[in-house]
């Protein structure tokens, strides 16, 4: 097929003279693998020697030691997930999962790497469920020659932004690890009343006092705000309760939805509530809080608000940190978990006396939260700057 005039925005400076790509449809680039047999999902494993590739969004899925299912190819190959429109690189040995993908290994004239980087560059359109290696197949590919070695500088540099991304993204979880870990020893464990980890102002300062959540203050339930009362423009702020699982952590200081519900028909935040889904889909997963850190913002329905004058910061680090088996215990229901206000009431725990404490704590791991947040907003701006790259490095999609 002729390539009259095909070439990227971006070239390297060797390649600027090297004339337009070389087009062809996948299928004329690529030759199907049967993999020796298909894994249940049943069988996948937590760990094992091999991994499991199939359609689903993960790069691994599973593992196993199952050697006799290994696909046998020279690697790289192209996985692409024929219901999900996933695309993978598959760079060594691995067993294919359920049924849904196809093993696209390269032909001659096409580097494996940089047939991924093409696909991920232009991806499929999914339609539907109908969308299948069938459609793929038809699709045409630009490429410069092999030989002149444009592909493989072109997979050479994109593979080294993935490589800074994957540092950065062990760098996140590094972070989070972190955090997780210091939460541990910064609340008691459950049934202790002091702290493994304790800041140097307050080691003489004696054990936590133990109460029962509702003498330390007021449990209400939020109220209304059903999906369609949520309005770009409108006048008030709003929380519903499906956005603390979502989009907030453990402190809420910017409100992402809007509202134009009467504000006298609402339940409005006081500085420092902390809220508690009232429903969840398991027992862990509704062991979550977050500190509302303005006056004035609607709380919606299924929302316990506990307000107090302890440091709400402090206790929604609390509740999804120690305080979680606890909940576990008083929440109720299997399919769908309930908590109510009358269970949070008599949940006992530890809390130190002095607000200074609270509050020490509270920013320590806030400071920690700003650097997970930053560390975030880094990976994001490197992935946001490789998909712009590769839309130059690559050819506008053809078909």
């Amino acid at each position: 097929m002729s390539a009259d005039g095909l070439s990227p925005h971006l070239r390297f400076p060797e390649f600027r003279d090297a004339g337009p790509w070389e087009v062809k449809r996948l299928e004329e680039l690529v030759t199907t693998i049967t993999p020796p047999k298909k894994l249940q999902t049943t069988e996948y494993q937590q760990s094992g020697q091999f991994p499991i590739i199939d359609q689903s969004p993960k790069d691994i899925c599973g593992w196993t030691d199952d050697g006799s299912a290994l696909v046998d190819a020279d690697f790289p190959v192209v996985v692409f997930g024929d219901h999900s429109c996933v695309v993978k690189l598959a760079e060594s040995s691995f067993a294919q999962g359920a049924d849904g993908i196809k093993i696209l290994a390269p032909a001659d004239d096409i580097d494996g790497r940089f047939l991924f980087l093409s696909l991920e560059a232009n991806p499929v359109e999914q339609k539907g469920y109908n969308r299948h290696f069938s459609d793929l197949k038809e699709k045409l590919i630009p490429f410069p020659l092999k030989a002149s070695g444009e592909q493989q500088k072109i997979a050479d540099c994109l593979s080294s932004l993935d490589d800074l991304i994957r540092a950065e993204g062990a760098r996140l979880g590094a972070l989070k690890d972190h955090k997780r870990a210091l939460m541990q020893r910064l609340f008691p464990r459950p049934g202790e009343t002091t702290p493994r980890l304790r800041f140097p102002a307050f080691r003489d300062a004696g054990p936590w006092e133990v109460k029962r959540l509702g003498e330390m203050g007021t449990i209400l339930k939020g109220k209304g705000i059903a999906k369609s009362d949520v309005k770009p423009d409108g006048s008030l702020p709003c929380i519903r309760y499906g956005e603390i699982y979502t989009i907030y952590g453990e402190t809420i200081s910017d409100v992402v939805s809007r509202t134009d519900a009467e504000a006298a028909d609402l339940v409005l935040s006081e500085e420092g509530d902390v809220i508690i889904p009232a429903s969840g889909e398991t027992k862990e997963d509704i062991a979550t809080a977050s500190c509302v850190a303005k006056a004035g913002v609607a709380l919606g329905s299924d929302l316990n608000v506990f307000r107090s004058s302890l440091s709400g910061s402090f206790l929604a680090y609390y509740i999804r940190g120690n305080l979680k088996p606890l909940i576990r215990k008083v929440a109720q229901g299997d399919s769908v978990v309930h908590l109510y206000p009358a269970q949070l009431d008599k949940l006992q725990l530890a809390i130190p006396s002095s607000l200074p404490e609270q509050q020490k704590i509270a920013e320590c791991l806030t400071a920690l939260d700003d650097l997970i947040r930053a560390q975030g907003e880094r990976i994001e701006a490197l992935r946001s700057h490789k998909r712009g790259l590769m839309q130059q490095l690559f050819p506008k999609d053809i078909g």
